[in-house]
């Protein structure tokens, strides 16, 4: 019993003796917290008017988004994620008039629809 308490505690007091110290410095070029900053904020859709054409489960949110790529080409269109459901979103209207113009256009085909204002009003 005592040889096992002996050396486990020689084990314990040779662990301390070699243990390794010491101290990291991280230098980093302040151009990456830029571009951290950049990666975390979101694409800057705020200063766009939108149209909403649906939402759903992601399933769903892909057959909208197809059927509004056929019905309007010229419109880009992206899914959201926005917690619980994806939003099929098109356009980037920096004009009220032009958002409201092609606003009608979409809500003749899906009645749904609904234009979204920026977070930082253009008007």
């Amino acid at each position: 019993m005592k040889t096992t308490i002996s050396v486990i505690a020689f084990a314990f007091i040779y662990n301390l003796g070699i243990s390794q110290k010491g101290q990291i410095n991280i230098e980093q070029d302040q151009k990456i917290n830029e571009l951290m900053a950049l990666y975390k904020s979101p694409k800057d859709d705020s200063d766009y008017y939108r149209i909403q054409v649906g939402f759903g489960s992601s399933s769903k949110a892909q057959e909208i988004k197809s059927n509004v790529e056929i019905d309007f080409p010229q419109l880009s269109s992206k899914i959201v994620f926005e917690s619980p459901t994806y939003r099929v979103r098109v356009g980037r209207f920096k004009t009220k008039l032009e958002a409201e113009r092609n606003f009608m256009e979409v809500r003749a085909k899906y009645p749904d629809a609904m234009l979204l204002k920026p977070k930082k009003s253009t008007n």
